[in-house]
C-alpha cells in the first residue's frame, strides 16, 4: 500500500487518491496532487486560470472585469499583461498594464496568452 499524504484541512490519514486529486472522506477536502508534488521541491507552482503552469516573463490575457482598489477604474476582460514577474503572497503576480501602471494580480483571473 502506498503512503498518501494526510489531509492538508483536518490532518486525517484516511485519504484516498481521486483520478489526479486526493480526497478526504472525513471532511470532503479535496486537494491536487500535482501543486502537492510541485510544493515539495521547494519551489511554488503557480497556474492560472485553465490550469497552465505560469513562469516570469510569461504573457497573460485577462479573464475577468477587475476593479481597482481605491479608483473607478476596471481591468477588462482580454486585456494583455506582458512580462509578469511571480511573486509570494495572496497576489501572486506583479506587473505593469498599460493605462493602470503597476498592479497585483491574482493568477486565477489570468490564462497564460
Amino acid at each position: 500500500m502506498s503512503a498518501l499524504p494526510n489531509c492538508p484541512a483536518c490532518q486525517s490519514e484516511y485519504t484516498y487518491e481521486m483520478a489526479d486529486m486526493y480526497a478526504c472522506p472525513e471532511c470532503g477536502h479535496e486537494w491536487s496532487g500535482l501543486a502537492e508534488a510541485g510544493e515539495a521541491g521547494g519551489e511554488k507552482v503557480v497556474r492560472d486560470a485553465n490550469g497552465n503552469e505560469l513562469q516570469d516573463g510569461d504573457s497573460v490575457t485577462v479573464v475577468k472585469d477587475l476593479k481597482v482598489k481605491g479608483t473607478s477604474s476596471v481591468v477588462k476582460v482580454g486585456t494583455k499583461v506582458k512580462g509578469i514577474r511571480l511573486v509570494e503572497g495572496d497576489h501572486d503576480i506583479d506587473c505593469k498594464i498599460d493605462g493602470f501602471g503597476p498592479m497585483k494580480l491574482k493568477s486565477e483571473f489570468v490564462k497564460k496568452a
